[in-house]
């Protein structure tokens, strides 16, 4: 039984249906003020090369392609950054390019992807990723999300969110408070949510520190139906607008009738809205060692830049209006 188990969380657990969704259609307006001082333009920090010459886009990909195949890997992205974006992916076919009318935030963003890929492989087992997030360690990354795909399949009702151990009391992040052991045959690391957190105080910030909570990564593993059910309970009104444009994904009318649909729903926060109300039906798995941040705020960047030893020829103070101040180069010291 015990090698039984090991072999059950070995990565290999439903790859037939395993699929990846790339979130890349944010706005990214708080990096704004430093990624035009490095592209030059508005670009969104997904399509701006904020850590060497790769855009954190590419980034992305070529990490989820190390777990999953090109071909079952897509790319949720907004028509109005087309610009930014265009060129990056010319090369991948369009049936893996979900282009939004509009940035109406996650909530909506995720059930596009559900909807489509539920349509392509009802069995699906799909991680959703974040396209502008950092990780210094890409083998601890691909072992992590090895581990959480085999835990969503051997648990088909709940999403495994990944969990990051807290180096600061940081406030401008979500925090997830894990409850009792997820149970047999999952390893005990693994929890049941018990509660979500988003952007505490700093005293709270410093409690939950100490309680063992995690940052929340917004790497997220499950089934199709797991995720439509979470957004089910939740955002039952989104859900049943997305449904009722089913009959039109993939034929000529699926641009229409999204952009109809859009037009009448508000902006939503798929953590804020959907998981932070639904703990119970979600898992959450500790992830050590993945050197992660989302270069939310400017100053993380210039940060993670020092350590890495990075030199730059743009150079940026936040804090110092719109544009930052140029203070030269950066570099390790």
């Amino acid at each position: 039984m015990e090698t039984e188990s090991r072999d059950q969380f070995n990565g290999s657990v439903s790859r037939s249906h395993r699929w990846g969704l790339i979130l890349a259609g944010g706005d990214g307006k708080r990096l704004l003020p430093l990624t035009r001082r490095i592209a030059g333009d508005d670009r969104p920090k997904q399509f701006c090369a904020v850590l060497g010459d790769e855009t954190l886009l590419h980034q992305t990909q070529r990490r989820v392609s190390r777990l999953v195949q090109p071909w079952r890997t897509l790319l949720v992205l907004t028509s109005e950054h087309e610009p930014f974006f265009a060129d990056e992916l010319a090369g991948i076919p369009s049936s893996r390019l979900l282009i939004q009318p509009s940035n109406q935030g996650t909530a909506p963003a995720i059930p596009y992807g559900l909807m489509r890929l539920r349509e392509m492989d009802p069995k699906a087992l799909v991680a959703f990723f974040p396209s502008d997030h950092h990780f210094s360690d890409d083998e601890a990354f691909i072992s992590h999300i090895d581990s959480a795909y085999a835990v969503a399949a051997s648990r088909p009702e709940v999403v495994v969110l990944l969990g990051i151990p807290p180096e600061t009391p940081e406030v401008e992040y979500g925090w997830i408070e894990p409850g009792v052991p997820l149970g047999h045959p999952v390893p005990d690391a693994v929890s049941r949510v018990s509660r979500f957190w988003e952007k505490p105080s700093g005293p709270l910030a410093s409690q939950l520190m100490e309680r063992g909570c995690l940052w929340n990564s917004f790497v997220m593993v499950g089934y199709v139906h797991a995720f439509l059910n979470l957004i089910g309970y939740a955002l039952p009104g989104l859900l049943k607008a997305f449904e009722a444009i089913r009959r039109c994904l993939f034929t000529a009318h699926e641009k229409a009738a999204m952009r109809d649909l859009y037009a009448g729903i508000p902006s939503t926060n798929f953590s804020q809205d959907v998981l932070s109300i639904q703990a119970k039906r979600l898992a959450v798995l500790p992830a050590t060692g993945l050197g992660w941040s989302d270069l939310g705020e400017p100053g993380r960047v210039l940060t993670l830049l020092e350590r890495k030893g990075v030199q730059t020829e743009w150079g940026y103070t936040p804090g110092c209006g719109d544009e930052g101040m140029l203070v030269g180069k950066t570099a390790a010291g």
